[in-house]
């Protein structure tokens, strides 16, 4: 009788409690705890080729590292030209959203908190805004640390150009007309939101003299680095493809 009646129990509630553990672990994240990218680390550049989607991802399987090198290897090479005329306003106004054929452009928010909301988590907005970003966490891939960010601390994050500006001056783009410059400065593609002491001691150097502190992104960086460089037809120097290659194992 004892051994029916167990049975019977376990019948009964067992699934019951296999139902409330399902309901209680596959709930949706809320908007203010928002899952991280399948990573967690970000989006490998070999899946974002517009820029669109988050952060930037190490490449660490042979395959996508040798998929890596193939996008290096596409890159024209040509010595630097000066930098002779070049300022920043030769690029339009800083985070203008006033920008044609750019994912991001005319969405009545600027670049800058375009990239901000793109790549961080817990997004906090300014009041009655729905564009000024506040506060925040986000993945640093330069220097793979996860850092707690609020607009009081706005330095702590800065914009980088991934092919900085006067690299591309000095690569071909002053020959090109403003427009096509104000679309390479505000382009998601050549954008990532990092360490501010990391993007200051780049300046605007190529991958032969800088490099993210954190080494498993380097690989992932200078693919994204040749990812613009195709997009805008810009070559690289020499030295710089080579490093590139270097850092995706060729």
């Amino acid at each position: 009788m004892h051994a029916r009646r167990s049975t019977v129990l376990s019948a009964v509630l067992l699934p019951a409690l296999a139902l409330a553990l399902t309901a209680c672990g596959s709930g949706k994240p809320s908007s203010t705890d928002a899952a991280p990218p399948a990573t967690g680390l970000g989006t490998s550049p070999l899946q974002n080729p517009d820029g669109t989607r988050p952060g930037l991802a190490p490449l660490t399987s042979d395959a996508d590292r040798a998929a890596g090198r193939a996008i290096v290897a596409k890159v024209r090479t040509a010595a630097a030209g000066p930098k002779t005329g070049y300022d920043r306003d030769q690029f339009g106004p800083a985070w203008t959203d006033n920008v044609d054929g750019t994912p991001l452009g005319h969405n009545n928010c600027d670049t800058r908190n375009d990239l901000l909301s793109r790549d961080g988590r817990a997004v906090q907005h300014k009041d009655g805004s729905a564009c000024t970003v506040t506060a925040m966490t986000i993945y640093d891939p330069y220097t793979g640390k996860t850092v707690q960010w609020t607009k009081a601390q706005a330095t702590k994050i800065q914009i980088d150009h991934v092919m900085p500006l006067s690299y591309d001056w000095q690569q071909g783009a002053a020959k090109w007309d403003k427009a096509k410059r104000v679309r390479i400065a505000n382009d998601p593609l050549n954008l990532i939101p990092a360490d501010g002491s990391q993007n200051a001691a780049k300046g605007d150097s190529g991958p032969a003299e800088w490099l993210p502190a954190n080494p498993q992104i380097r690989c992932s960086y200078v693919v994204r680095f040749a990812q613009v460089s195709l997009k805008y037809d810009l070559p690289v120097t020499p030295a710089d493809k080579q490093a590139m290659l270097k850092q995706c194992g060729g």
